[in-house]
């Protein structure tokens, strides 16, 4: 018996804009066209519902998602890796504090 190959999925680069709900996240996709008429490049965004099965992923991570079968009403994407960390704000605050402690002494 044969084993049938696997179609190629979609896979997309975003940022994490918003945790919904557990384990799911809206990952936003920039990407720029041409305007039809006028040819001048307009930037465009696609707001997409991605499933974050270990709810490892904050707002304002740059990660790859792969397009799936449907998971919920709206979820039909999942991440599949983070690829940049978004800056914690406690240690950007840490990090500024000692930088004023310095200066200070």
């Amino acid at each position: 018996m044969k084993t049938q190959a696997r179609n190629k999925r979609k896979t997309l680069i975003g940022t994490v804009t918003s945790q919904s709900g557990d384990k799911s996240v809206k990952v936003t996709v920039a990407y720029k066209i041409p305007h039809p008429r006028y040819g001048k490049i307009i930037n465009r965004k696609t707001v997409l519902h991605a499933h974050d099965e270990k709810n490892e992923s904050r707002v304002g991570d740059k990660v790859s998602i792969m397009e799936v079968r449907p998971l919920s009403k709206l979820k039909r994407w999942r991440i599949v890796s983070v690829i940049e960390a978004a800056p914690v704000v406690e240690e950007i605050a840490a990090a500024t504090a000692e930088a004023i402690e310095e200066e200070i002494i």
